[in-house]
C-alpha cells in the first residue's frame, strides 16, 4: 500500500481555517479526504454540517488541546485510520490535520517521523499557515505560538487583505519573509484556494531544490547583516501605538529585528568536509533543536560527485544523496535555517570552520 500523504493545516483563530476545510471537504473532486481536527477553540467545525455536506469520515480527538499530549492521542488516531483502512471500514486517500489556533506544529510533525508504525503508513505532505491580515500584526507581537506557526510553514496563506491597506499587507509579507523565507505566500480570499495548492506541495520531501524568497536573498546580501535600514516601518506606528514590541525605546520599528522567530542563509563555493559537517550539525541540533524549526541545505560535499540533500525539524535530521551536479553547473552549498533566537553568528562560524 502506497504511503498515506498528511497535511498539517495550522493558522491562528479567526484565520480561515475551518473555512478552507470545508471548501476542500466540498470540492474534493474524487479525492477522499479524511480530517483530523481537535475540538477546541470558538471555530470548532459543527459535526453535523460536516458529514453531511461531504460524506467525509472525520475523527474528533476527546482530549480537546492538541498541544499538550498530542502524540499519543494523534498516533493513536492515525493507526486507528490506518487500520480501519486495511480493513476496508474507511476509504481515504489522504488526511489532513488541522491543529488548534494555539498550537505548535512541531510535535505533530515529529510523530510522522519517530513513531515506525506511523512513518510505515504516512507521508508528511506539507505544513499549511493560515494568517489573517487584519489580526497578524498584533497576533506576531504578542503570541510566540503565531511566530513558530510562520516559521514552519511550507506554504502560507493571507486571508483577510481586503481588510487592511495594500502597505499593511506589503509590511506584514516583509516581515514574514523574515521569519520564513522558504514559504511561498500567497493571498487568499475567503479561504479559497485551489485544491492543487493546498495538497501534495511535498514540503518535506528530500529535494534538490531550495527556494528561497529572492527579495530576502537581495536583502540579506545588500546590507550588512546589523542593518537591513527599513525606516520606512516608522509611519505604520503612531503615538497611541501600544504594541508590546514597541514599547521599549521605538526600534520596535525594525520590524523583524524583533520577532524572535528569524531565518538566515549559508552559502559557499568551498565544499564541505563530510566528517566535520556531520560534527559540528549533530552539535548544534542537540543544543539549539527545540529552537530549530525548519532547516533544509543543498550541498557541495568533497569526495562526492552528487548533491547532497538534509533537512530538519527540531531534533529530527535527515539527508540524502541528490542528482549528480550537472556538467558546467556551479557547485555551491547553500543552507536555510529558520528558528527561534538561534545563534546566527555561532552558526555561520561553524559552517565555515566545516569546509573543506
Amino acid at each position: 500500500m502506497s504511503l498515506i500523504p498528511a497535511t498539517i493545516l495550522t493558522g491562528f483563530l479567526g484565520s480561515g481555517k475551518t473555512t478552507l476545510l470545508k471548501r476542500l471537504l466540498s470540492e474534493a473532486h474524487g479525492q477522499k479526504i479524511a480530517v483530523i481536527e481537535n475540538e477546541f477553540g470558538e471555530e470548532n467545525i459543527d459535526n453535523d454540517i460536516l458529514v453531511t455536506e461531504s460524506k467525509e469520515q472525520i475523527v474528533q480527538m476527546s482530549n480537546g488541546c492538541i498541544c499538550c499530549t498530542i502524540r499519543e492521542d494523534l498516533r493513536e488516531t492515525l493507526q486507528l485510520l490506518a487500520a480501519k483502512k486495511r480493513k476496508g471500514l474507511l476509504d481515504f486517500d489522504r488526511i489532513v490535520i488541522e491543529t488548534t489556533g494555539l498550537a505548535d506544529p512541531g510535535p505533530v510533525a515529529q510523530t510522522f517521523f519517530m513513531d515506525e508504525e506511523i512513518a510505515e503508513t504516512y507521508l508528511i505532505d506539507s505544513i499549511v499557515t493560515l494568517v489573517d491580515a487584519k489580526h497578524a500584526p498584533q497576533q506576531l507581537n504578542d503570541r510566540q505560538e503565531a511566530r513558530r506557526q510562520v516559521g514552519f510553514a511550507d506554504q502560507i496563506f493571507l486571508s483577510k487583505t481586503d481588510l487592511v491597506s495594500a502597505e499593511e499587507t506589503d509590511a506584514l509579507i516583509h516581515r514574514l519573509k523574515h521569519m520564513n523565507p522558504r514559504a511561498p505566500i500567497k493571498a487568499v480570499h475567503f479561504g479559497e484556494v485551489p485544491l492543487k495548492e493546498v495538497l501534495d506541495l511535498r514540503g518535506f520531501n528530500l529535494n534538490a531544490k531550495l527556494d528561497i524568497d529572492p527579495d530576502f536573498l537581495k536583502e540579506e546580501g545588500a546590507h550588512d547583516h546589523h542593518d537591513h535600514g527599513h525606516d520606512h516601518h516608522d509611519h505604520e506606528h503612531g503615538e497611541h501605538c501600544d504594541h508590546p514590541s514597541h514599547q521599549h525605546g521605538g526600534h520596535g520599528h525594525h520590524h523583524h529585528h524583533d520577532d524572535d522567530v528569524k531565518s538566515f542563509v549559508f552559502r559557499s563555493t568551498r565544499p564541505f568536509d563530510p566528517a566535520k559537517l556531520e560534527d559540528f550539525l549533530g552539535a548544534i541540533v542537540n543544543i539549539y533543536g527545540p529552537r530549530m524549526l525548519r532547516y533544509k541545505g543543498v550541498l557541495y560535499m568533497k569526495g562526492t560527485e552528487r548533491k547532497v540533500i538534509f533537512q530538519g525539524v527540531h531534533q529530527l535530521m535527515g539527508s540524502d544523496l541528490g542528482p549528480q551536479w550537472a556538467e558546467g553547473e556551479e557547485r555551491l552549498s547553500k543552507m536555510v535555517f529558520i528558528g527561534i533566537d538561534l545563534p546566527k553568528d555561532i552558526l555561520l562560524q561553524g559552517l565555515e570552520q566545516s569546509l573543506a
